[in-house]
């Protein structure tokens, strides 16, 4: 039999699922987004100018940020996840010197980053919100909790 997780071996009928954060989905989007966009851009870069620079060097740096890219959606929901995120943006902007194109590639995907985080957390802060309305809603009402879709009638 497969081993179970700590929140499986938690986990209560009845009990509210946790709700996952906006912030970090968006967050994780915007990362494996640029893991794919940093490989083609190695691949361009190795084709381009692999005279100029030891192709061993263009697809070791190329393939491993992009791995770090990919790693970095695991660690997003601790405190430090972010501000990786933050630096990694900045090395994608700085991998322009490589290719004068990355600038700007670098520069949207800091910008799609910027606003999945600001909206990602306005949209957890009206989440939780809800979630509190609701509960209150629910411990004021107790004979109507839990009753939806369900028909009363004898």
């Amino acid at each position: 039999m497969a081993r179970l997780t700590k929140s499986q071996r938690e986990w209560r009928p009845g009990m509210p699922k946790k709700r996952r954060s906006t912030k970090v989905m968006f967050a994780s989007t915007v990362l494996l987004l640029e893991a794919f966009v940093v490989f083609f851009a190695t691949l361009a870069v190795f084709g381009l100018r692999r005279a100029e620079i030891s192709p061993a060097l263009i697809l070791s740096v190329g393939i491993g940020l992009s791995v770090v890219l990919i790693l970095a959606c695991a660690v997003l929901s601790k405190p430090w996840g972010i501000g990786l995120g933050w630096l990694l943006q900045l090395v994608l902007i700085l991998s322009g010197f490589a290719e004068p194109m990355m600038f700007l590639v670098g520069a949207l995907f800091a910008l799609a980053w910027w606003y999945g985080i600001r909206a990602g957390i306005r949209i957890d802060r009206e989440s939780a919100q809800r979630d509190r309305e609701q509960a209150e809603w629910e411990a004021a009402h107790p004979e109507a909790s839990g009753n939806e879709g369900t028909d009363q009638t004898p």
